[in-house]
């Protein structure tokens, strides 16, 4: 998300992103409400809270005939079409990933990701690096050039990217994780090594205890060289590139059937992706790298060079959609359309009263040994973690401390006071932990007893085998004492 405006933008050039900024608006603060792919797009297909659709983890999502903003259009007369990754019934995950979501709360810590690293393919003149998606994106280039502009009525296009996720790493051994950063020299020549900062890291002893899980489990703990970390950086800003420029072939396409004018533009992501901030990669994080999304908007209606600070969030996603194609907005949702800041006026009659000053982000899935909540409101960033007191909060001052390094919760006890009452308000955050502790548990269960007699060896031999196999009985028995 910080990527697409100043000064996270000097690290790489992202013409797309920069020609969308020029003719539209870009929100500084927009933020996905759970930082994870397919809880994260239950919310956006959904337009409601993560703990409302209950979508815990990736592969717990929105029942299949769930209603979605565009089946709506579809049903007011819109042509619609979707290309790519969707993601929200059921994200992509492993046994791997499902067990470790369900175990988060077993006392052990075990390696369940390759190590991040760096791989160069290609050439200098090679700039389809991402295969699948740049098929997704000729398709979706086609069907507006063959197409949609024939159409007489209003269409919907959807086109789901999976870059700039880190690419599967095989290395890793059975059911491997991706934490593998890849391009081309094509792309990395587009970063500037220069602009790099290296993010400052807390000691492992100092480090807040989820956060020490988190690094642990994403194998982050190791001994990194600077070298290393300013790559993974690159690598991820040159991935960063590459989808920048997918965005660009929509834009020649619609400019070309001379659609440019007439169509509104949303470019988002479900969540974003730390490259080594807080000692971690990858996503399952309340800190900016990781729930910091991008999200500009550009087309007829919507003011030009706007950048909008309000906190936003992607459950604004679903009312946004049905008030620009004038389609009533149903009352129960979590968001609130993005129309009156896009076009400067007063809320509409439709939206439910004026939007409220905060967003929220919850986190309930692997890597992760809590559930955790985030309310993002003016210069605060407040989490906290499953009943509220067994593990301490967090609390950044962003203004002050934009790579929110120093928790002051312990320092302005009346804030955190004040920022938990809110939260408590929206979302019965203890009862929510607990009925996910409960989940977990009856998972696991069944997925033991399906396994008969097999259980002891598969267990082993999941993403965490290189840890497990040093000590199998010590293991066994934690998730015994656990159950």
């Amino acid at each position: 998300g910080r990527l697409t405006f100043f000064p996270g933008n000097q690290t790489v050039n992202l013409p797309s992103i920069n020609f969308m900024k020029r003719h539209g608006t870009v929100f500084l603060n927009a933020y996905t409400n759970s930082p994870i792919c397919c809880p994260s797009r239950a919310a956006m297909w959904s337009g409601l809270f993560t703990h409302l659709t209950e979508s815990w983890n990736n592969f717990k999502g929105l029942d299949p005939d769930y209603v979605t903003w565009m089946d709506l259009m579809e049903k007011h007369g819109y042509r619609a079409q979707k290309f790519g990754k969707l993601d929200y019934t059921s994200g992509h995950h492993s046994v791997s990933n499902r067990v470790e979501a369900w175990t988060r709360d077993v006392k052990f810590l075990l390696r369940q990701e390759g190590r991040p690293m760096v791989k160069l393919t290609g050439h200098r003149k090679q700039f389809r690096v991402m295969e699948t998606d740049w098929q997704n994106t000729d398709k979706a280039v086609n069907w507006i050039k063959e197409e949609a502009v024939n159409f007489t009525q209003p269409f919907i296009l959807y086109l789901g990217l999976n870059l700039p996720h880190p690419y599967p790493s095989p290395y890793a051994g059975e059911n491997f994780g991706s934490s593998t950063f890849l391009t081309s020299p094509y792309w990395l020549e587009k970063v500037n090594y220069e602009a790099i900062k290296i993010p400052k890291w807390s000691s492992l002893s100092e480090m807040h205890p989820v956060d020490y899980y988190s690094s642990y489990t994403k194998n982050c703990t190791g001994e990194f060289s600077k070298e290393e970390v300013r790559n993974i950086r690159a690598f991820y800003y040159a991935m960063c590139a590459e989808t920048d420029a997918m965005l660009g072939e929509i834009i020649s396409a619609l400019r070309d059937t001379g659609l440019l004018g007439k169509t509104i533009i949303i470019f988002t992501a479900d969540h974003g992706e730390l490259a080594m901030e807080h000692r971690q990669f990858y996503k399952m994080s309340m800190y900016e790298g990781s729930s910091h999304v991008p999200l500009l908007v550009m087309g007829p209606g919507v003011r030009e060079q706007q950048q909008i600070p309000n906190v936003v969030s992607l459950v604004d996603i679903y009312p946004t959609m049905l008030d620009i194609a004038r389609i009533p907005v149903p009352q129960n949702l979590s968001g609130y359309s993005l129309v009156p800041l896009l076009r400067e006026e007063a809320e509409s009659e439709a939206s439910p009263g004026p939007r409220p000053s905060w967003v929220l982000s919850e986190f309930h899935g692997c890597n992760v040994n809590s559930s955790a909540y985030m309310l993002r409101t003016g210069k605060w960033k407040y989490i906290t973690y499953s009943d509220g007191s067994s593990v301490p909060p967090q609390l950044f001052d962003l203004t002050a401390d934009p790579d929110e390094l120093i928790n002051v919760a312990i320092k302005f006890p009346v804030t955190v006071h004040s920022l938990d009452k809110i939260l408590r308000s929206i979302v019965n955050y203890p009862k929510v932990s607990s009925s996910v502790q409960e989940y977990n548990k009856q998972q696991f269960i069944s997925w033991k007893q399906s396994l008969g007699h097999n259980y002891s060896n598969v267990i082993a031999n999941l993403r965490w085998h290189q840890d497990w196999l040093k000590d199998q009985k010590k293991y066994e028995n934690a998730i015994d004492e656990w159950l």
